[in-house]
């Protein structure tokens, strides 16, 4: 009778392990599960970075024209907006901006001998800044 009862001990050990197991695999997949759920919650949109807004000043005759009357061109990504711009020239070069008017220069086809390509199409903005408020573009 002992042995007998020896093995129902250990059958009911055994059935205990299993259960816990299992209740440990529930707990688990409950808890991935609300792991995904919290990072779609977290998830936002990144927030627009001033630097990458303005690529670089743009220099050329009419842009030195331009400066003289407080408008400055810059080149800027190909999705930035005129708000978006306003806002990265008011933090990076602390004036005050009046107007930013938004040209899109489309890709051109260049030749080069017998090879022929393309130019990259790329857009500007020409910012109009407050009188009396001056951008360094080139530091001396």
């Amino acid at each position: 009778m002992k042995i007998l009862n020896l093995l129902k001990k250990e059958e009911k050990t055994v059935e205990k392990k299993k259960n816990i197991k299992h209740k440990k695999d529930v707990v688990v997949k409950n808890k991935k599960k609300a792991k995904t759920a919290k990072i779609t919650k977290k998830a936002k949109p990144k927030a627009r970075v001033k630097y990458n807004i303005l690529k670089h000043p743009y220099i050329s005759e009419k842009a030195s024209f331009l400066s003289k009357r407080n408008q400055y061109v810059f080149k800027v990504s190909q999705d930035a907006q005129k708000q978006d711009i306003k806002n990265a020239v008011e933090d990076i070069y602390k004036v005050d901006v009046l107007s930013a008017n938004v040209i899109k220069v489309p890709k051109k086809k260049r030749k080069s001998g017998k090879t022929s390509g393309w130019r990259k199409a790329y857009k500007k903005a020409i910012v109009k800044i407050k009188q009396g408020q001056k951008i360094d573009i080139l530091p001396r």
